[in-house]
Protein backbone atom coordinates (compact mmCIF):
# COMPACT_ATOMS: atom_id res chain seq x y z
CA UNK A 1 0.00 0.00 0.00
CA UNK A 2 2.90 2.86 0.73
CA UNK A 3 4.38 1.95 -2.60
CA UNK A 4 1.04 2.59 -4.02
CA UNK A 5 0.64 5.98 -2.43
CA UNK A 6 4.21 7.47 -3.49
CA UNK A 7 3.53 6.17 -7.00
CA UNK A 8 0.38 7.64 -7.28
CA UNK A 9 2.08 10.94 -5.39
CA UNK A 10 4.96 10.85 -8.26
CA UNK A 11 2.07 11.21 -10.62
CA UNK A 12 -0.10 13.66 -9.56
CA UNK A 13 0.63 17.21 -10.36
CA UNK A 14 1.41 19.62 -7.78
CA UNK A 15 -0.38 22.32 -7.13
CA UNK A 16 1.73 24.69 -8.46
CA UNK A 17 1.38 22.43 -12.08
CA UNK A 18 -2.07 22.41 -11.74
CA UNK A 19 -2.49 26.32 -11.49
CA UNK A 20 -0.22 26.97 -14.20
CA UNK A 21 -2.39 25.11 -16.52
CA UNK A 22 -3.78 27.73 -19.30
CA UNK A 23 -8.12 27.58 -17.65
CA UNK A 24 -10.89 29.16 -19.74
CA UNK A 25 -12.43 32.51 -17.99
CA UNK A 26 -14.44 33.99 -20.52
CA UNK A 27 -15.99 32.05 -23.53
CA UNK A 28 -18.91 33.38 -26.09
CA UNK A 29 -19.50 33.55 -29.46
CA UNK A 30 -17.25 36.81 -29.81
CA UNK A 31 -14.10 35.83 -28.16
CA UNK A 32 -12.12 32.95 -26.03
CA UNK A 33 -9.93 33.87 -23.18
CA UNK A 34 -7.33 32.31 -21.19
CA UNK A 35 -5.49 32.54 -17.77
CA UNK A 36 -2.45 30.99 -17.92
CA UNK A 37 1.64 31.01 -16.69
CA UNK A 38 3.73 31.41 -19.86
CA UNK A 39 5.21 28.40 -21.02
CA UNK A 40 4.24 25.10 -23.09
CA UNK A 41 0.49 25.98 -23.27
CA UNK A 42 -1.06 23.02 -23.40
CA UNK A 43 -4.90 23.01 -24.34
CA UNK A 44 -4.77 26.61 -25.90
CA UNK A 45 -6.24 27.03 -29.20
CA UNK A 46 -3.78 27.46 -31.90
CA UNK A 47 -5.62 30.28 -33.19
CA UNK A 48 -4.46 34.18 -33.19
CA UNK A 49 -4.40 36.20 -30.28
CA UNK A 50 -3.41 38.80 -28.42
CA UNK A 51 -1.17 37.84 -25.46
CA UNK A 52 -1.19 40.37 -22.25
CA UNK A 53 1.36 40.11 -19.70
CA UNK A 54 0.17 40.70 -15.95
CA UNK A 55 3.56 40.53 -14.38
CA UNK A 56 6.76 43.27 -14.87
CA UNK A 57 9.93 41.93 -16.35
CA UNK A 58 13.08 42.76 -17.31
CA UNK A 59 12.85 45.30 -20.28
CA UNK A 60 8.88 45.23 -19.98
CA UNK A 61 6.61 46.10 -17.70
CA UNK A 62 3.23 44.69 -16.70
CA UNK A 63 0.21 45.60 -19.38
CA UNK A 64 2.44 45.20 -22.62
CA UNK A 65 0.67 43.21 -25.16
CA UNK A 66 1.53 41.40 -28.29
CA UNK A 67 -0.42 39.98 -31.13
CA UNK A 68 0.41 36.14 -32.06
CA UNK A 69 -0.53 34.13 -35.14
CA UNK A 70 -0.49 31.10 -32.73
CA UNK A 71 -1.45 31.31 -29.22
CA UNK A 72 -0.22 27.79 -28.53
CA UNK A 73 3.25 28.90 -29.09
CA UNK A 74 3.09 32.27 -27.23
CA UNK A 75 5.80 31.45 -25.15
CA UNK A 76 8.29 31.31 -27.95
CA UNK A 77 7.40 35.28 -28.72
CA UNK A 78 10.16 37.56 -26.96
CA UNK A 79 9.42 39.41 -23.73
CA UNK A 80 6.20 36.76 -23.20
CA UNK A 81 7.07 35.61 -19.71
CA UNK A 82 5.18 35.53 -16.35
CA UNK A 83 1.36 35.38 -15.79
CA UNK A 84 -0.46 36.54 -18.86
CA UNK A 85 -4.20 36.62 -19.85
CA UNK A 86 -4.85 35.27 -23.81
CA UNK A 87 -7.39 36.73 -25.88
CA UNK A 88 -8.72 35.03 -28.94
CA UNK A 89 -11.05 36.27 -30.90
CA UNK A 90 -13.48 34.11 -32.65
CA UNK A 91 -13.15 34.25 -36.68
CA UNK A 92 -15.89 32.06 -37.20
CA UNK A 93 -18.88 34.32 -35.35
CA UNK A 94 -21.10 36.35 -37.44
CA UNK A 95 -20.43 40.37 -36.52
CA UNK A 96 -23.72 42.33 -35.28
CA UNK A 97 -24.37 44.85 -37.56
CA UNK A 98 -22.33 48.41 -36.48
CA UNK A 99 -24.54 50.69 -33.94
CA UNK A 100 -23.92 54.01 -33.08
CA UNK A 101 -21.32 53.93 -30.11
CA UNK A 102 -18.35 55.30 -28.87
CA UNK A 103 -14.89 54.30 -28.63
CA UNK A 104 -12.48 54.24 -25.64
CA UNK A 105 -11.98 57.87 -24.92
CA UNK A 106 -15.05 59.54 -27.00
CA UNK A 107 -17.11 59.43 -23.87
CA UNK A 108 -17.47 62.19 -21.44
CA UNK A 109 -14.34 60.33 -19.16
CA UNK A 110 -12.77 62.53 -16.29
CA UNK A 111 -9.34 61.03 -14.73
CA UNK A 112 -8.95 58.67 -17.34
CA UNK A 113 -5.94 58.24 -19.55
CA UNK A 114 -5.65 55.83 -22.38
CA UNK A 115 -2.49 54.69 -24.46
CA UNK A 116 -2.67 52.93 -27.60
CA UNK A 117 -0.48 49.32 -27.29
CA UNK A 118 -1.13 48.44 -31.06
CA UNK A 119 -3.91 48.00 -33.75
CA UNK A 120 -4.24 45.32 -36.50
CA UNK A 121 -7.28 44.31 -38.71
CA UNK A 122 -8.69 42.16 -35.86
CA UNK A 123 -7.96 44.33 -32.73
CA UNK A 124 -7.17 47.34 -30.94
CA UNK A 125 -5.18 46.76 -27.54
CA UNK A 126 -5.36 50.09 -25.31
CA UNK A 127 -3.81 50.32 -22.12
CA UNK A 128 -5.84 52.84 -19.70
CA UNK A 129 -6.14 54.18 -16.15
CA UNK A 130 -9.14 55.38 -14.20
CA UNK A 131 -7.75 57.25 -11.08
CA UNK A 132 -8.88 57.93 -7.83
CA UNK A 133 -12.54 59.01 -8.29
CA UNK A 134 -11.97 59.17 -12.24
CA UNK A 135 -16.02 58.76 -13.95
CA UNK A 136 -17.11 57.52 -17.00
CA UNK A 137 -19.81 59.50 -18.56
CA UNK A 138 -22.92 57.08 -19.40
CA UNK A 139 -21.70 55.60 -23.30
CA UNK A 140 -22.53 53.02 -25.64
CA UNK A 141 -19.87 50.77 -26.58
CA UNK A 142 -19.50 50.68 -30.46
CA UNK A 143 -17.39 47.39 -30.39
CA UNK A 144 -16.98 44.25 -27.65
CA UNK A 145 -14.32 45.03 -25.54
CA UNK A 146 -12.24 42.81 -23.10
CA UNK A 147 -11.33 44.61 -20.08
CA UNK A 148 -8.49 42.77 -18.53
CA UNK A 149 -7.52 43.78 -15.03
CA UNK A 150 -3.74 44.56 -13.66
CA UNK A 151 -4.08 45.78 -10.78
CA UNK A 152 -7.80 45.19 -9.73
CA UNK A 153 -10.11 47.89 -7.72
CA UNK A 154 -13.06 49.18 -7.32
CA UNK A 155 -15.56 50.14 -9.81
CA UNK A 156 -19.04 51.71 -8.80
CA UNK A 157 -21.44 50.88 -12.64
CA UNK A 158 -24.25 52.19 -13.13
CA UNK A 159 -26.82 49.85 -15.94
CA UNK A 160 -30.35 49.64 -16.38
CA UNK A 161 -30.76 51.68 -13.63
CA UNK A 162 -29.26 49.59 -11.39
CA UNK A 163 -26.05 50.62 -9.56
CA UNK A 164 -23.13 47.77 -8.51
CA UNK A 165 -19.77 48.20 -6.97
CA UNK A 166 -17.57 45.71 -8.59
CA UNK A 167 -14.63 44.15 -6.94
CA UNK A 168 -11.72 43.34 -9.49
CA UNK A 169 -8.48 41.39 -8.96
CA UNK A 170 -5.26 41.51 -10.58
CA UNK A 171 -5.75 39.10 -13.56
CA UNK A 172 -9.87 39.54 -13.37
CA UNK A 173 -11.24 39.99 -17.20
CA UNK A 174 -14.54 41.64 -17.92
CA UNK A 175 -16.80 41.68 -21.41
CA UNK A 176 -18.18 44.84 -22.36
CA UNK A 177 -20.56 44.04 -25.40
CA UNK A 178 -21.65 45.59 -28.78
CA UNK A 179 -24.58 48.09 -28.29
CA UNK A 180 -24.21 47.97 -24.13
CA UNK A 181 -23.89 51.11 -22.06
CA UNK A 182 -23.58 52.18 -18.76
CA UNK A 183 -21.57 54.63 -16.66
CA UNK A 184 -18.82 54.23 -13.87
CA UNK A 185 -16.65 55.49 -11.26
CA UNK A 186 -13.66 54.52 -9.50
CA UNK A 187 -14.63 54.39 -5.59
CA UNK A 188 -11.07 53.06 -4.61
CA UNK A 189 -7.17 53.14 -5.64
CA UNK A 190 -6.49 53.96 -9.27
CA UNK A 191 -7.09 51.18 -11.39
CA UNK A 192 -5.30 49.48 -14.38
CA UNK A 193 -6.30 47.74 -17.48
CA UNK A 194 -5.74 46.34 -20.83
CA UNK A 195 -8.75 46.83 -22.67
CA UNK A 196 -8.73 44.54 -26.36
CA UNK A 197 -11.25 46.14 -28.48
CA UNK A 198 -12.45 43.63 -31.45
CA UNK A 199 -12.91 44.62 -34.80
CA UNK A 200 -16.02 43.51 -36.49
CA UNK A 201 -15.42 40.51 -38.93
Amino acid sequence: MRKLLIIVAAIAPSQAARDARPRVVLDNARVRVYRATAGPLTGVDHAPAVVVSLDDRPGARAGSAVWVADAAAASRTANVRGSIVIVQPRGDAVAPPRSAGSTPGDAPFTGMSFEPIFENDRVSAIRARMEVGAREGFHTHGSDTIVVHLSGGEIEDTSDGKTVVNRWTRGDVEFEGLGTSHSARNVGAAVDVVLVVLKPQ
